[in-house]
Formats: C-alpha cells, sequence, structure tokens
C-alpha cells in the first residue's frame, strides 16, 4: 500500500487525466469537483493498482496539445454530421463495420486508439484484435470503399497523432516504418 502511495506523483499524467473526465461527469471545474475527482483518482489507483505506463509514454506538450486540438475538432464536426443526419429528409445514412489495421503493437496505445475513435460520434469500436493490432469500427457515412478508406485514413492518423504526443521514440519509429 506505502508502495502504491509513493507511485502516485509518478501518475501525474493519469492522475489529471482521470480527474478531467470526473469533472467532465459532474459538469464542471468548479474546487469541489477538482478536489472530488482528485480524490476519486487516487482512490482508483491504489485500489486498482495498474503497471506503470512509464516504460511506454512520453509526454510531448506540443505533439499532445495538437492531438487534443484536433481532437476535438474531429469530434466537433462528427457531432455536426451527426446531427445532420437526425434531422434531415430522406433515407437512413449508410453504415459499415470496417477493419483498421494499427501501426503500433502497443496494448496501450491499441486502447487508446479504440476509446478515442470511440468518443467521435459516428464511430464505435466493436472489436479490437490484440494479436493483429486491428480495430473493428462500426461507422455511419460508410457506404462505398472509397469512403471506408477514408475512414480507416483518419483512424490511423489518429493513432499516429496519439503515438507522436505520448508514444517512446522507438515505439514511435517502429509505428512511422510499417
Amino acid at each position: 500500500m506505502r508502495a502504491m502511495l509513493r507511485e502516485l506523483p509518478s501518475r501525474w499524467l493519469g492522475l489529471a487525466v482521470t480527474t478531467v473526465f470526473w469533472c467532465l461527469l459532474w459538469g464542471g471545474f468548479s474546487p469541489r469537483d477538482v478536489l472530488g475527482g482528485l480524490a476519486v483518482a487516487i482512490l482508483v489507483y491504489v485500489v486498482f493498482p495498474l503497471p506503470s505506463m512509464a516504460r511506454e509514454v512520453t509526454l510531448r506538450p506540443l505533439a499532445f496539445l495538437w492531438l487534443c486540438v484536433r481532437f476535438l475538432w474531429d469530434m466537433t464536426v462528427s457531432a455536426v454530421q451527426i446531427a445532420w443526419w437526425a434531422v434531415r429528409p430522406g433515407p437512413e445514412p449508410p453504415t459499415a463495420v470496417i477493419a483498421v489495421p494499427l501501426a503500433s503493437r502497443s496494448d496501450l496505445f491499441l486502447t487508446f486508439t479504440a476509446a478515442l475513435s470511440t468518443l467521435i460520434p459516428g464511430s464505435v469500436v466493436v472489436e479490437a484484435q490484440r494479436a493483429t493490432g486491428t480495430l473493428f469500427l462500426h461507422v455511419i457515412g460508410v457506404g462505398t470503399e472509397e469512403a471506408a478508406e477514408v475512414a480507416r485514413e483518419r483512424t490511423r492518423a489518429q493513432e499516429m497523432r496519439l503515438l507522436q504526443a505520448l508514444a517512446r521514440k522507438d515505439v514511435l519509429e517502429e509505428a512511422e516504418a510499417s
């Protein structure tokens, strides 16, 4: 228990992200929400310890900022698109399940990429194959092979932004080479 508490300062990124998600769930960033989120984050990290990500993660602040900005942009554009499809007259938009082979073989980045893909409206990860590093996404607005390839490229570009923001140099180089 003491060892886990000593590790908390080295897990500041995870604590910060968990706290932000807590605040988003409660709809505000008041001091009470932030302190409550931090308390919940610490409790989660102590009760459910995870292996250290320090071996896989290197934070690059500018690339991380770009990842966040672009993710928010993609979310906004997709939400507007989904809203338009919901209210426009006419047939339902086409949908498809597509396979997206990822560049990285890291479980951590497979999971992060899957989470980011699911958070963008109009796409949901229905399966992730760890052995092949492939995500299967159900995507709205994909009726042709060209549209499916655009959706695949969008997911791969998101993975590369994630890797550029957080991956160790060797993981990033391996992904860029593939």
